[in-house]
């Protein structure tokens, strides 16, 4: 299969990277232009439009910041539909509304196209490393076509029909943002109680109070650099994709709503260019306190691809 990647961001660039190492040809393209110079280098072509892209491949990937990004890749002046989707599969996996992606995935589908869903989760270094957990929704004949693609960036976790992939994804995130705001209360809360900040964090792994964001987030707190390769600006993206969705669906939001003010609150102080564990350091600057620890904490962005 010839495969095409729109959207080289942080995760982007490392998930298409991932694609090209398994010896798929590659049309790339990004709003910036640059962005496609390391996949080129790795034998990846740069094309000039979404459109372009998809008329080189059999299979175009789609991960870019949020629903007007990917409405403008469809809809747009040089868009898919501007073009011939009849044969093509269009594979997203940008953290996005599941209403406006149903919509888009018609219309797509009506030009003779097939779609799937498969936002990801994790962090920067499952990007690089080609692991990511994805939640993938879609038929099952599309999904085992392209099953050697998805497989190629990470770990394929059906989820149903097309549209579930955003669903999942929104609703993990809410959590994730929940745990990222907790962590801050209880990190704090434990060191002006006495509790040394790394054995907190050595003791709470594997029991009750775990999670994916205290085992591998909490380093970033302890660095002071809070992880800026996911900014406070996607945070709040998500955030205000988690509210509509549960607007939506009419269910209560309180600690969500919380979770949201938290991190408005943190971007208002450090900046939406901030990392996401900055929400944690709103906690840690009204105590008066810090929860720096010595050590030679890994940088997620650092980890190498594999060869």
């Amino acid at each position: 299969m010839r495969v095409g990647f729109i959207g080289l961001g942080t995760m982007g660039k490392n998930a298409a990277a991932s694609i090209r190492r398994k010896g798929f040809e590659m049309s790339v393209y990004d709003i910036r232009p640059e962005a496609t110079a390391p996949l080129v280098a790795m034998g990846a072509k740069a094309a000039g439009s979404p459109a372009e892209v998809l008329a080189a491949v059999d299979v175009a990937v789609t991960m870019v910041f949020g629903p007007k990004e990917v409405e403008q890749v469809m809809r747009g002046p040089g868009g898919f539909l501007s073009g011939n989707p009849k044969g093509k599969v269009w594979i997203d996996m940008t953290t996005s509304s599941p209403f406006l992606m149903r919509e888009l995935a018609a219309e797509f589908e009506a030009a003779g196209g097939q779609a799937v869903d498969a936002p990801v989760t994790g962090s920067v270094d499952a990007a690089i490393r080609g692991d990511m957990p994805m939640f993938v929704g879609g038929t099952d004949v599309v999904i085992e076509r392209v099953r050697p693609v998805i497989e190629a960036m990470g770990h394929l976790r059906k989820v149903g029909a097309y549209g579930n992939g955003y669903v999942a994804k929104l609703v993990n995130n809410q959590l994730w943002k929940i745990h990222a705001a907790a962590i801050g209360e209880a990190m704090v809360t434990a060191k002006l109680a006495g509790l040394d900040p790394l054995v907190w964090w050595e003791v709470m792994k594997g029991g009750a109070a775990d999670s994916f964001v205290l085992s591998h987030d909490v380093p970033s707190i302890f660095a002071g650099h809070y992880d800026p390769s996911f900014p406070i600006a996607l945070c709040l993206k998500d955030l205000g994709l988690i509210k509509e969705l549960m607007d939506k669906v009419g269910t209560t939001a309180t600690l969500t709503e919380a979770t949201h003010e938290r991190f408005r609150e943190a971007g208002r102080r450090y900046g939406k260019g901030a990392g996401e564990m900055s929400v944690c350091r709103v906690i840690e600057d009204n105590a008066g306190i810090n929860l720096r620890v010595e050590g030679d904490w890994p940088k997620p962005w650092e980890v190498k691809a594999p060869a």
